[in-house]
């Protein structure tokens, strides 16, 4: 049996998309027909990164998707603002003469979305996959829901502080942590 390659055409269209993308721009470009499935893994992953796509923030998408042990799908998000709010009226700047007015104050994180939009009220042994490694409020509330595990793709804000400090409140809480390795494939 002849194997088929299939190659898709990427286009980067958002800069925080267009980094992660070529770090494992084979695995985007190129799809192996041959495999029957995707893993778990794969299948998560992939949903929270189309669940970033939703996100209109202008310099960080970032999605999310609870996953029961399982493997059901138990609640998606992405960072953005509250529901039913006209962004017209808010910040979209990282920078400001205070806090107000950047899109900080204002913006709910694709974690904190997935939980409002969960399926179900016990997370207790449930897994996250995010787009980008959770600050410690949301590592706060993911260890308070009970989820056990956070599959993430992307940790660039690895050595700032509440992202240390995220990373102490997982392992005190027994959370386990591992960067998601596998395909990704390109949906834009």
């Amino acid at each position: 049996m002849e194997e088929k390659i299939i190659k898709r055409e990427i286009t980067y269209s958002d800069e925080h998309l267009k980094d992660f993308y070529m770090k494992v721009d084979d695995t985007f470009a190129t799809i192996n027909t041959t495999t029957p499935y995707l893993s778990w893994d794969e299948y998560f992953a992939n949903i929270a990164m189309l669940a970033a796509l939703r996100s209109k923030d202008e310099n960080t998408k970032v999605g999310a998707a609870i996953v029961s042990s399982s493997h059901k799908l138990l609640g998606m998000g992405y960072n953005g603002l509250p529901s039913g709010i006209d962004e017209s009226q808010f910040p979209t700047a990282r920078e400001g003469k205070d806090i107000s007015e950047t899109k900080y104050c204002y913006t709910i994180h694709a974690e904190q979305n997935a939980l409002c939009n969960t399926t179900v009220f016990d997370l207790t042994g449930s897994s996250i996959y995010v787009t980008l490694f959770p600050c410690c409020y949301c590592a706060s509330i993911l260890i308070q829901r009970g989820i056990k595990e956070v599959i993430y793709l992307s940790d660039k804000h690895h050595n700032d502080p509440e992202y240390i400090a995220s990373r102490k409140l997982f392992d005190a809480a027994g959370v386990v942590t591992r960067q998601y390795d596998g395909r990704i494939f390109c949906v834009v």
